[in-house]
């Protein structure tokens, strides 16, 4: 066929797990009649593609691992005799039998070759689902609306539920560097979020540059929480006569020495591109109020169940100097600096819903259901990659948790072009196979 030279393994791997022979006869090379059982799992690490496989090879049935190539002489290319991972492989799959296979006691590896079970219609469809474009964003735009609400709802909540277990990930590796401290965690990763894109990774490096303990001794006094979030983000360093600028410098000066905080590490603070109310005094002074006003914030979070409870959390005022100032210098008209109902509803989005799903997934308990319908609460977040999906097919992205979704599908899937991974893409591809 004309389209072996473009095959790809994810092809022969979703041509596969779904079977699509349609009746179809399958024989090994030598001639045997082959009755799958079932497939197996697909894998999608190392070894094996297919895990636990369950075949009738002949008059024999069969219990092990599959394992898929494009060429069978690829099998040796990839050195899978000197790997024991693959001493249970019963079946060969293939596109192009061009060389047999021995096991390491001699006896031939069954083999499986595909190219005449697969229609040339089938072929173009899966050409054309995947050819490279540079006019293109993603592969499927042009059939994207075609897809139905009852696909698309749930890919959509196992995607957003992959996304969380991809953020515990990370979230896996600060507890760690936190020994075990859950009110910790929460604290570095609220200091991130707070810093939103722009100084999501300079406001982590300056909590990690703050012992808890620090804080939790400190929190009793708004001035001197802040003081120190301050000026371990550098912003104590210029000599202004500001009355207020010159009661944090003190007591951050005092605070440093008692504590022995370091600076070394922390990543300088951005103005580029940044509308004032996200400055970086605003949202530290903002931070220092919420452990200032929140001292059990962690304990508070476990126990919410529903997004009005999320939300009161953040209700706390900071100092009043700040209500005429974006920064130390500059004064402006009174105005509240208030967390505003859009950036606490991204703190729960990104810091409060993933760290109250690790915890809980950490701890073996139940309580996930509240936290999905958390999200489904929430308005969908406004960014460019939700706006251009709801603009291919309208309405795809209701609330939080579908646009999380989205933004896993197009990191993940989109992007690297994992298109048989994905519900979207196999949808249209069985609609276009005629085999």
């Amino acid at each position: 066929m004309s389209y072996i030279y473009r095959m790809q393994e994810d092809y022969l791997h979703y041509l596969w797990e779904f079977q699509k022979w349609k009746g179809r006869e399958l024989m090994t090379s030598e001639g045997l009649p082959i009755s799958v059982i079932f497939p197996g799992t697909h894998n999608f690490l190392s070894s094996p593609d297919f895990f636990n496989g369950r075949l009738v090879i002949g008059d024999q049935e069969w219990a092990g691992n599959v394992e898929i190539h494009i060429k069978s002489s690829d099998w040796y290319a990839h050195r899978h005799e000197k790997d024991p991972a693959y001493d249970n492989v019963i079946l060969h799959v293939v596109w192009e039998h061009d060389l047999d296979i021995f096991r390491k006691d001699n006896s031939p590896l069954p083999v499986l070759e595909l190219k005449e079970l697969v229609s040339e219609k089938a072929l173009q469809g899966y050409e054309n689902l995947t050819a490279a474009s540079s006019g293109k964003w993603i592969n499927c735009e042009k059939d994207f609306a075609s897809i139905d609400d009852f696909t698309m709802g749930n890919w959509l909540e196992r995607l957003y539920f992959e996304r969380l277990e991809t953020k515990s990930q990370f979230l896996a590796e600060v507890l760690e560097k936190s020994s075990g401290d859950w009110e910790e965690l929460l604290f570095k990763m609220l200091a991130k979020n707070f810093g939103l894109n722009i100084n999501g990774e300079a406001f982590l490096s300056i909590a990690n540059s703050i012992p808890f303990k620090v804080v939790r001794k400190l929190r009793a006094n708004q001035e001197d929480l802040e003081a120190v979030f301050m000026g371990q983000a550098g912003l104590l360093e210029k000599d202004l006569e500001e009355p207020y600028y010159q009661n944090l410098k003190e007591r951050y000066c005092f605070l440093k020495k008692k504590y022995g905080l370091k600076v070394e590490g922390v990543l300088p603070v951005k103005y580029f591109r940044l509308r004032p109310d996200n400055f970086p005094e605003i949202r530290l002074a903002q931070l220092a109020a919420l452990y200032h006003h929140q001292p059990s914030l962690f304990s508070q979070l476990i126990s919410s169940k529903k997004t009005e409870g999320l939300e009161q959390l953040f209700s706390c005022s900071v100092n009043n100097f700040w209500e005429t100032h974006y920064t130390f210098s500059k004064p402006h008209s009174r105005r509240k600096k208030r967390l505003t109902p859009q950036f606490v509803e991204l703190l729960i989005i990104n810091t409060l819903v993933p760290v109250k799903f690790y915890y809980l997934k950490e701890q073996g308990k139940e309580g996930f259901e509240p936290l999905y319908e958390v999200m489904a609460s929430l308005d969908k977040e406004s960014n460019q990659t939700v706006g251009k999906y709801n603009l291919l097919r309208p309405s795809t992205a209701s609330n939080a948790l579908e646009s999380q979704a989205l933004l896993q599908l197009k990191k993940e899937y989109c992007d690297k072009k994992h298109c048989l991974q994905c519900s979207v893409g196999t949808k249209i591809l069985q609609r276009q196979e005629q085999i």
